[in-house]
């Protein structure tokens, strides 16, 4: 029987993604692999449960219908304390951690893969992918008309209504 590696994927809104996904495969083309999908919750309690589980089927359904052996849960809202609760060096061989790009990923802001990597002692890849939630539309603040002297208003300040020395 050939060795078969075992990978920890740590990812949330990107559990879904193409590119998360062509990396995940692009591993069992080199190595015969199982995966298993760790979504820290995307908030603390009930609701943030729920949504992670919601995240986890929708991505556990694309990776096997993509013929990838994997199985997955739901963690602890934070990302370290998911990835700490979940560790075992003798479940895992690696780890891959899928993030969003640059300033919009709150897990590179606190160095998530780097963090990881120290914890678990094994190689850590990170995979940069794309969200697939529509992004959130609001219409721009309605300002009140002003009229030409209002900034003076504020030497207005303070004083009461009838006071006008």
């Amino acid at each position: 029987m050939a060795f078969m590696f075992s990978i920890l994927v740590v990812a949330s809104r990107t559990a879904d993604s193409d590119e998360l996904l062509a990396a995940l495969k692009a591993h069992t083309e080199r190595h015969p692999t199982t995966f298993t999908l760790l979504v820290p919750a995307p908030a603390a309690g009930p609701a943030g449960r729920e949504a992670g589980k919601e995240i986890l089927e929708r991505a556990l359904a694309a990776m096997r219908e993509a013929g990838l052996e994997v199985d997955g849960q739901v963690g602890h809202h934070d990302p370290v304390a998911a990835v700490t609760d979940m560790w075992d060096p003798k479940r895992f061989d690696e780890v891959i951690v899928s993030t969003l790009p640059g300033a919009a990923s709150k897990w590179l802001q606190v160095d998530l893969p780097h963090r990881v990597a120290r914890i678990t002692g094994v190689q850590v890849t990170h995979v940069i992918a794309s969200d697939r939630r529509a992004p959130e539309v609001t219409a721009p603040p309605v300002h009140e008309k002003q009229g030409l002297l209002s900034p003076l208003s504020v030497l207005t300040w303070g004083r009461e209504s009838g006071d006008r020395s």
